[in-house]
């Protein structure tokens, strides 16, 4: 196996390029929300294993995840890039481990680059790994876990090495997420190796096999098992709400995920036609692999399709395999593009054509659609950029130079997530948004506590800087003083039966950051601020 390092600082520039620039820019949504509280609480609380939010047990996600997230707010400041940082990191050690795999399958480096930065420049990718949440985590060590896995089948003689190295990393992935990437990426490359190279050796490193298996889940399930302990009753509780959940919540039709492709973004053409084996088969540089990568796919598409519930960033693991099989069909246009008939030229024409139309449109689109207020400066080095390159993607169309065209397409989404990403602050524009700034430690110099009515929301308290109690309707005869309550604007009738109590102030609190006639605004985001007192 070949490891060629000039195609893997390729990737990691082009990784860095893409997944670190302007991290702290977009709002904390509420997924992150949660997980950073959690960091938050593990620090401030000392909740290292018995993990919280707003103080109340959260045991529905494992913790590694939210321990590297807290280390990293302890070492950098509990701001946006540090908390988020450490996936885009993780998203690293995936596009490394894939490249690795690539070429564990003998692949030519080139190709495995290729894949590579499919993966990478894919949306799902790109979202998550530029995102505070944990599908990037387990699914990245579980592909590592994967690589070490293969490695026992290719490389008997140092089965015990990679049987160690596999079985950390198979537990590390359990430790992000518990065993959704066992069923979503590891199962289906099971079902799939088995039957593309199956497992001929068996009978020779089942020792080590079984190893990796036993250490892997003793790891992945230490946390499980501690909490189960320490912590019986609510660790049930939640276990069972969250069992029921995949039956019950989010359910979707068995048809839901049949466009899975699409969420490869600017891949989402090659991606499907990669998905045509009747045309590609006899195409490919390896038939062989080239079936694995496809049967793969379909597996992970098949077994997620099989569960109710779905969610669209569930299909993270489908992109991985898919890059992969994506990779085949790039590969070819690399080699046969200029020798292809029409026929065959104008998906690729239409493909990157549209996205040369993107970059060249910018400009226009971009100025009549943003409030470009204070973003003159990225607007026109956007402009440039995403022009620049639409111009340049029509003009190595024109000359059928397939290679530089592919190198422009990731180059486009470089240029998207440098250049571009600061302007998602233009469409955020809603003049009565106002955060909790300064909140915590006006109602600390009153002496006066804060509480929540009735119901939280991770976005608020993350924004508040601390844990809030949550107030009960029941409750509100225990209390005794003054104190402050925020309530949702159907709730404010309330303060109609707390008769003991003057209203002293009242403010507004909006903290969504898009218009209120956009579809992303948020009602749950509003609260009204009261400081009662006693009469």
């Amino acid at each position: 196996m070949h490891l060629d390092s000039k195609y893997l600082w390729i990737i990691i520039g082009v990784w860095a390029v893409i997944f670190l620039p302007h991290l702290d820019v977009l709002y904390v949504n509420i997924m992150e929300a949660r997980n950073f509280i959690t960091a938050r609480e593990m620090v401030n609380e000392n909740n290292w294993f018995l993990t919280t939010l707003n103080l109340e047990p959260r045991y529905e996600k494992p913790p590694l995840p939210t321990w590297v997230t807290a280390i990293s707010g302890m070492l950098f400041g509990f701001g946006n890039f540090a908390l988020r940082l450490p996936a885009a990191l993780v998203t690293l050690l995936l596009l490394i481990y894939f490249y690795r795999f690539s070429l564990l399958l003998k692949l030519s480096p080139k190709q495995g680059l290729i894949a590579s930065l499919i993966l990478a420049s894919s949306f799902y990718t790109v979202f998550m790994g530029r995102n505070g949440q944990w599908d990037i985590f387990t699914h990245a060590f579980m592909l590592v876990s994967i690589y070490y896995l293969s490695r026992i089948f290719v490389f008997p003689e140092k089965v015990w090495k990679n049987a160690i190295f596999g079985s950390l990393f198979l537990g590390f992935s359990i430790l992000s997420k518990g065993p959704v990437s066992l069923y979503a990426l590891l199962l289906p490359f099971l079902i799939s190796f088995g039957f593309v190279y199956g497992f001929g050796n068996f009978s020779k490193v089942w020792k080590p096999l079984l190893f990796y298996i036993f250490i892997g889940i003793i790891l992945g399930s230490s946390w499980f098992i501690y909490v189960r302990l320490v912590d019986p009753a609510p660790f049930m509780e939640i276990t069972t709400r969250e069992a029921s959940r995949w039956t019950n919540y989010n359910v979707r039709p068995f048809y839901y995920y049949w466009s899975f492709f699409t969420q490869s973004g600017i891949w989402t053409i090659p991606a499907f036609v990669g998905l045509l084996y009747p045309y590609l088969k006899n195409r490919v540089s390896d038939k062989k692999a080239y079936k694995f990568a496809i049967f793969w796919t379909l597996s992970a598409v098949v077994l997620l399709s099989v569960i109710p519930e779905k969610k669209s960033r569930y299909l993270l693991p489908v992109l991985i395999p898919m890059a992969l099989n994506t990779g085949f069909y790039i590969e070819y246009l690399f080699r046969r593009f200029k020798d292809l008939p029409i026929k065959e030229k104008w998906i690729v024409y239409f493909n990157h054509g549209l996205i040369a139309a993107l970059g060249i449109f910018f400009p226009i689109a971009r100025y009549f659609i943003l409030n470009l207020d204070g973003h003159w400066f990225w607007y026109f080095v956007s402009s440039i950029t995403l022009f620049g390159i639409g111009a340049a993607l029509i003009y190595f169309l024109k000359k059928q130079n397939y290679p530089i065209v592919f190198y422009l397409t990731v180059g486009f989404i470089c240029g998207i997530t440098t250049f571009g990403f600061p302007l998602a602050e233009a469409f955020l524009h809603n003049p009565k948004f106002r955060s909790y700034s300064g909140l915590k430690e006006e109602l600390e110099k009153q002496d006066i506590p804060l509480y929540l009515y009735e119901t939280s929301s991770p976005e608020l308290i993350w924004g508040y800087g601390a844990p809030i109690p949550v107030l009960l309707k029941n409750e509100t005869e225990q209390l005794k003083g003054d104190f402050a309550l925020l309530v949702k604007t159907e709730d404010t009738l309330i303060l109609n039966d707390l008769d003991s109590y003057q209203i002293r102030s009242s403010e507004r609190y909006d903290l969504n950051q898009v218009s209120p006639e956009k579809s992303g605004y948020k009602n749950r985001l509003v609260r009204w601020f009261y400081v009662l007192e006693r009469k």
